[in-house]
């Protein structure tokens, strides 16, 4: 495990805690993923932000005026903090850690779902349903449009993937007739 993903974990942490005893571990994770997509969505931000010619405290100034009532105050200072530490990069990485810790803490898990076409709400429900049963956690789905995929679903949550896919269902079969001709 790197130092940079030992210290995104500990910030992540750290933000947690706060959120969790202001009663806020949702509301700051919608916070966190407007932010990261912000920084990273427009390259010019994104160059602004990582740029070494541009001061730390410019870059904490824009960003104080920009994310100033838009933010809470705990995201605010996390993000201002990573840019004093230099740091700023790890901001994705922090997202994703505090939603671990988040899913950890609140029983939810996190599901990526393989299909050929993007998946309306109603399908999406459908999936977190089932897959919800499986493993005993509500679900929170991202849904990957992979065009490779003949037909069905992969799901994968954690380290374990659920192969409905078509070519999934051919291979089985495949492996289910070689083992009766042996």
């Amino acid at each position: 495990m790197s130092r940079d993903t030992i210290v995104a974990k500990r910030y992540a942490k750290a933000l947690f805690e706060v959120a969790l005893q202001q009663q806020q571990v949702l509301e700051v994770e919608q916070e966190l993923v407007a932010v990261v997509s912000a920084l990273t969505g427009d390259a010019d931000i994104e160059k602004f932000i990582v740029s070494p010619n541009i001061s730390d405290e410019a870059k904490q100034n824009v960003l104080h005026s920009s994310l100033d009532g838009k933010v809470s105050e705990s995201v605010l200072r996390t993000v201002l903090l990573l840019i004093e530490r230099g740091r700023v990069e790890l901001l994705g990485d922090l997202l994703n850690d505090y939603r671990k810790i988040q899913g950890e803490s609140l029983g939810i898990a996190d599901a990526r779902v393989y299909s050929t076409y993007a998946l309306n709400d109603e399908e999406k429900e459908a999936v977190a349903r089932e897959f919800g049963g499986r493993v005993n956690k509500k679900i929170r789905i991202e849904n990957i449009v992979d065009p490779t995929l003949l037909g069905g679903l992969k799901v994968a949550i954690g380290d374990t993937i659920y192969d409905g896919s078509l070519a999934g269902k051919l291979e089985r079969l495949e492996q289910s007739f070689n083992r009766r001709v042996q």
